[in-house]
Order: C-alpha cells, then structure tokens, then sequence
C-alpha cells in the first residue's frame, strides 16, 4: 500500500499534524482487535482527509465505508455548522464499536452510521451531495459513481480510495484478477468523464478525487 521509502513516509508522518488522541486509540483498536487492519486510513491518510475536509467544508458528506469509522471521523473535522457524514457499513457486526468512538468523538449529531448495502442506503439520503468518498467493495466503485454523480453538486467531490491498489493497476489489463480490473475501469471512467476534472494522488494505496464541473 506505501510506495515512498519507509523513511520518507515516516519523515511525512513526523512533520504532519499529530494524530488526534482518539483517532489515535481507534487506530490501536484497529490494529489489535479487527481484520485486515491495513484498510484503516490511518495517521497520514487520515490527516489528509481531514485537511481536505477544512477545505472543502462539505455540508453533506456520503461516505461509502466505515470500517472502525476513523476516516468518518475525519472528514467530521472540516463540517460546517449542521453538516452532517451519512456513514455506511455492510458489516454489522462493527457497528458497537463504531458507534461507541462516535458518541466519545461527540459528534452523534454530526455523523449517522448507516448499517446496509450502500446501493440499497444511499437512495433514501434525500440531501444533495457535496462529498463521496467511496473506501468499500471495490467491484462496484463504477456503480456507486453512477448513482451518486448527478446528486453531487457543481464544486462537489467524489473521492475514491485504493485505487492504485497496491500497484496492481499497471499490470497487463488482460491479466489482472477481478477487483484490480475494475479499479483500473473505474480510474479510466473518471478521467473519460468530462463532468468531472481529477487528479489521481499517489498517497498511500491511490486516491483519485473528481471534482464536478
């Protein structure tokens, strides 16, 4: 998932802004106690998210993936005031947990954890849409940009994560597995689509944000 050199990263890590201390235990939490910890946006990522968050200062933001809800909790950060991140989670079994970080953060009024399919989900959140960030199953990254795209308002972001998934994106397209081809799709659609303007990010595991025209 990390491209630059451990002590560059690092050298990043040292000289951005510290990790929150909650953010900082839900990161712990992860680690020790959950599977697949690596999809945690973690320090860097999280501090970015954050700092896009500041500068965009969406009113409605769709997140597409809690995991633990440490990057829910980050893009929390730059809401203005009644903003409000919809959440949504398939794995119900998390919910607890993520629940219980979210009302410490106290940001109950501010973040709702949405438990379902996010095709099923986002179709009954009736506001218009300033950002989607979009971190879950990564087959139907294309779908949930067609069903977000015409609700995301003009200046509005759609942000998708992992898309350089590890590197395996510059393989041979005829010899990528299933997930890989289709995050190479989805980065292809992106840059084909002249609603949007975008710029892929080399950070941590790839984040290609699309900005409405």
């Amino acid at each position: 998932m990390n491209f630059l050199p451990e002590e560059i990263d690092r050298y990043c890590v040292e000289l951005s802004q510290d990790e929150p201390e909650l953010l900082n235990e839900l990161n712990r939490f992860t680690h020790n106690n959950v599977l697949q910890p690596r999809m945690l946006a973690g320090h860097l990522q999280g501090r970015v998210l954050a700092m896009l968050s500041h500068m965009i200062k969406p009113k409605v933001v769709v997140e597409i993936g809690t995991y633990t809800g440490y990057s829910a909790l980050c893009w929390a950060e730059g809401l203005p005031t009644n903003g409000i991140v919809h959440t949504i989670e398939i794995n119900d079994e998390l919910e607890t947990k993520v629940r219980s970080f979210i009302e410490r953060s106290g940001l109950t009024d501010r973040i709702q954890l949405h438990i379902g399919k996010a095709l099923d989900v986002i179709p009954g959140i009736r506001e218009d849409l300033n950002l989607v960030y979009i971190d879950a199953d990564k087959e139907n990254y294309s779908a949930y940009y067609d069903l977000v795209i015409d609700r995301v308002v003009t200046g509005g972001y759609i942000i998708a994560d992992n898309v350089l998934w590890s590197g395996k994106v510059i393989e041979d397209p005829e010899k990528m597995d299933y997930e890989t081809r289709c995050l190479f799709d989805y980065s292809n659609k992106v840059k084909a689509d002249d609603r949007v303007e975008n710029v892929l990010f080399p950070i941590r595991d790839g984040l290609m944000i699309a900005r409405k025209k």
